[in-house]
């Protein structure tokens, strides 16, 4: 685990080279076909020599809710042990190592028409106001969303109106059972300024490497602007750009403040996860411990 930017998926291909490890991708816009460019999905090279399950496996239209993942998941990491190797999920979308471990309420789906009103009721009033309307009937989501934060107003209110249930109760009813194998959690971590300067050099990457385009093709595909996919960091501002509401210069700026907040989303979640063993991504002895704790586990539940 880890924000963005840490190089969890080097530090991945490194484990698997060491020890009988199957990767599975745990970032919710990676798992979208078409989505690379913007979500720096690793390449064709990386991914035929580290296979990582779960990524470029939906489509952007289609919506892929944490419960879902952590089913696809459980799947794949029986598969994995039946194969004599290890699950090693590896991703920054906390909700889905959560929903993997720990289990989710089953969720109902999506409603278009309950989302595309609060949308639109969102760009007349504003998320905030939307926020205190969650904070009303769903106090403990409303405290964990940030009032700016639209995707995740928008699935709680959603979900509210569907079930007339909040989402909260929802969640606390484990649709999906906690997993009964043991789990080691690591995360990754890198000074503040070294995220910064590292988020701001591969957002500059992205758009040389064609990120509008690909928010344009995902469009023009007739991927909702509301969904899931086109909402994720860096779409978002691509198609401000395209729709006129931002300049080029405006788009890297927006880009870059927005991947930072994501980033400091991340580390705020994962302070909270429980029993995370932390190491500093650009320290080789670090590298090396994290290496160690590993070999320990496996070796300790018999799985060398």
């Amino acid at each position: 685990m880890g924000p963005t930017a840490t190089g969890k998926t080097e530090m991945a291909m490194e484990l698997a080279d060491a020890f009988p490890l199957a990767l599975i991708n745990a970032d919710s816009a990676q798992v979208y076909r078409g989505m690379d460019v913007g979500t720096a999905k690793p390449g064709p090279e990386v991914r035929r020599d580290y296979p990582h399950a779960l990524m470029d496996f939906r489509d952007p239209a289609e919506p892929f809710s944490a419960g879902e993942f952590a089913r696809a998941a459980r799947t794949v990491a029986e598969e994995a042990f039946a194969a004599h190797r290890v699950p090693l999920l590896v991703g920054g979308t906390g909700l889905y190592f959560r929903a993997f471990a720990e289990g989710l309420a089953d969720l109902p789906a999506s409603d278009p028409a309950v989302r595309h009103r609060l949308q639109a009721e969102a760009e007349v009033q504003g998320w905030p106001a939307l926020h205190r309307r969650l904070a009303e009937t769903d106090p403990e989501a409303a405290a964990r969303i940030h009032e700016r934060d639209g995707q995740r107003i928008l699935r709680a209110l959603e979900v509210l109106e569907v079930t007339g249930r909040p989402l909260t109760d929802l969640q606390a009813e484990q649709g999906v059972a906690p997993i009964t194998y043991p789990i080691l959690r690591t995360a990754l971590w890198l000074p503040r300024e070294a995220i910064w300067e590292r988020i701001e050099a591969r957002f500059q990457q992205m758009l040389q490497a064609g990120l509008v385009a690909e928010a344009e093709a995902l469009r023009a595909a007739g991927v909702p602007a509301d969904s899931p996919a086109l909402r994720a960091v860096g779409y978002r501002q691509a198609l401000d750009y395209l729709n006129g509401r931002i300049d080029h210069d405006q788009l890297a700026e927006a880009g870059v403040v927005a991947t930072r907040r994501l980033a400091r989303r991340q580390l705020i979640w994962l302070r909270k996860t429980p029993d995370v063993t932390w190491f500093r991504a650009d320290l080789e002895d670090e590298r090396r411990a994290l290496k160690e704790r590993v070999e320990g586990f496996l070796g300790k539940h018999g799985w060398l």
